[in-house]
């Protein structure tokens, strides 16, 4: 696959391997974000405060914590609560903001009217950057935490907050309707609660049996019916650029939910204090959530509703700390072998470097590399969208441009003193179609993973063709000349240098079944790599 970052070029073939090149710098450190949880705590480790540090921490932020209520509770259920007095929770509030920096704030548990007017007091005061409010009214076992009677101090406390996150019975209280019966109600509930507190709400789809079918984005808050686990962001301002932002998930059949409310909450303030859009934030957190849930019974805690494992992502790595760093990418490169093996015995790429290539085999090729990068600038687009550094937004943000910019006119120069058959072919659809949906499975890792044979595998194989090209004594008879010696530009070597420890990075990052998955879409780009080299004998 042509390059969608040089004019063309390649790296020279002995230094394609993964691990850092001299002078090359990695992505830029992440400030750790300063998280306050204000919440309740729970003895048995599963909700409140006890979730909410796991899941900061869980993702990288520093946690502190303010007690608004203790509770005597276990897996199976709420024995009693103590509200300590509303004075104690402002004392606590403001030692923590007189000495430190808070990045965001997670708000849960709020006990009685007193507890909230002391927390709304506090946030008109201290105004934090991030505040999501979970609005904990009723536990995972069916347990009441808040008081009827606080219900309407917590109404005004809701439009203080950037995002709230209520469970479906908590989103009917705060509205006083029923409880939502579909998906379609349960957006329809979000798009008033959004609307009557002017903020951005969460509805979440996880208590609603069977609600839709994990099949991609439906950002125009539809979805067809099946058996997933929707996720939907709701601001009808105009904050998120569209009304509606659904992002699909998988429904893991558990009944170890205990917390997942404050654990969703946390994570995504804690996100959010890093990557500052809510969607962004979202598709990081969800799959890590999806995670705690399906590997929750690892913990065998209770017997009740137990607890998530917010670890999940880091199991093992006491022992062997994850990957080394270039580790994953060189996994990946050896995993490539046969399919580069498989490239240079193909008839097309013997053919280029001989100059026996028939042209209309050429033209093919290059005409369904023009198409073939449009949708790959989309991709790459979107890895710049859900990156979690400034430094990855920026790299993958510049890629697509490049790819559209540079890339298309260069196609277009070459196509256009040959016709070509411009209709899109079997290959380029099923590469591209295997593409968007790595784009829209949620993981930035899984999505780069199958981005990267473009670079790489392109890369090695041009380096192959071009001191080839030269070792011939780069005859100007070659009539592929001009585009073999195009096989040389420094700066794709860069990129694709930088492509690779992206990803590498991220396979870092990832918990074992991520890395699994990355390895997977890397394996089945590898292969359409293959077949779209080999497209233009059968098509054309």
């Amino acid at each position: 696959m042509t390059s969608p970052l040089k004019q063309s070029g390649f790296l020279p073939a002995d230094s394609l391997s993964s691990g850092p090149r001299p002078g090359f710098q990695p992505s830029e450190p992440v400030r750790v974000p300063r998280v306050l949880a204000i919440a309740g705590s729970d003895p048995s480790g599963g909700a409140g405060i006890q979730a909410d540090l796991k899941s900061i921490a869980a993702h990288g932020g520093y946690g502190m914590a303010a007690i608004t209520a203790l509770t005597a509770q276990n897996t199976r259920g709420v024995r009693a609560v103590h509200v300590p007095p509303a004075g104690f929770l402002t004392a606590q509030l403001d030692a923590i903001s007189d000495d430190i920096g808070i990045d965001a704030v997670k708000i849960g548990m709020l006990g009685d009217a007193a507890v909230i007017d002391a927390v709304g007091t506090w946030l008109e005061k201290v105004r934090p950057a991030v505040v999501v409010l979970d609005p904990v009214m009723v536990a995972t076992s069916g347990d009441r935490l808040l008081q009827e009677s606080a219900e309407a101090a917590l109404q005004s406390l809701l439009p203080l907050a950037d995002l709230i996150t209520p469970n479906l019975a908590e989103l009917a209280i705060l509205l006083k309707e029923p409880v939502a019966g579909d998906w379609a109600e349960a957006l329809a509930q979000g798009k008033r609660l959004a609307a009557l507190t002017g903020t951005t709400v969460l509805v979440k789809g996880g208590h609603l049996a069977g609600s839709t079918k994990d099949d991609g984005d439906h950002n125009d808050g539809a979805a067809p019916a099946g058996e997933g686990c929707p996720d939907a962001l709701v601001n009808t301002g105009g904050l998120l650029g569209q009304e509606t932002v659904v992002v699909p998930g998988e429904r893991i059949a558990t009944t170890n939910s205990h917390g997942t409310g404050c654990s969703l909450s946390s994570a995504m303030a804690t996100v959010q204090a890093r990557t500052g859009d809510w969607e962004q934030s979202l598709r990081e957190v969800k799959p890590w959530l999806l995670g705690a849930l399906r590997e929750a019974t690892v913990l065998d805690v209770g017997t009740g509703n137990g607890p998530v494992h917010h670890f999940h992502h880091v199991q093992g790595r006491a022992a062997s700390m994850g990957p080394a760093e270039g580790e994953f990418a060189a996994a990946l490169r050896a995993g490539a072998s046969a399919d580069l093996d498989a490239i240079y015995a193909l008839d097309f790429i013997r053919g280029l470097a001989e100059g026996t290539l028939p042209e209309h085999e050429f033209a093919y090729y290059l005409a369904q590399d023009a198409i073939y990068l449009n949708g790959y600038a989309r991709v790459l687009a979107r890895a710049a969208a859900i990156a979690p550094t400034e430094a990855e937004q920026l790299f993958w943000a510049r890629s697509a441009q490049t790819c559209l910019e540079v890339e298309s006119e260069l196609h277009r120069s070459w196509l256009s003193t040959r016709p070509a058959q411009a209709a899109l072919g079997p290959v380029t659809k099923s590469y591209v179609d295997h593409l968007l949906a790595a784009s829209v499975s949620g993981s930035y890792g899984v999505l780069v993973a199958a981005a990267l044979p473009c670079f790489w595998l392109y890369a090695e194989v041009g380096a192959t063709l071009h001191a080839e090209f030269l070792a011939g004594g780069a005859p100007e008879a070659h009539p592929y000349a001009d585009w073999l010696r195009t096989y040389a530009d420094e700066d794709f070597a860069a990129a694709t240098r930088q492509a690779i420890a992206f990803t590498d990075a991220a396979a870092r990052r990832a918990s074992a079944g991520e890395r699994e998955a990355m390895a997977l879409a890397f394996r089945q780009s590898s292969r359409y790599e293959v077949q779209f080299f080999d497209a233009p004998r059968l098509h054309a």
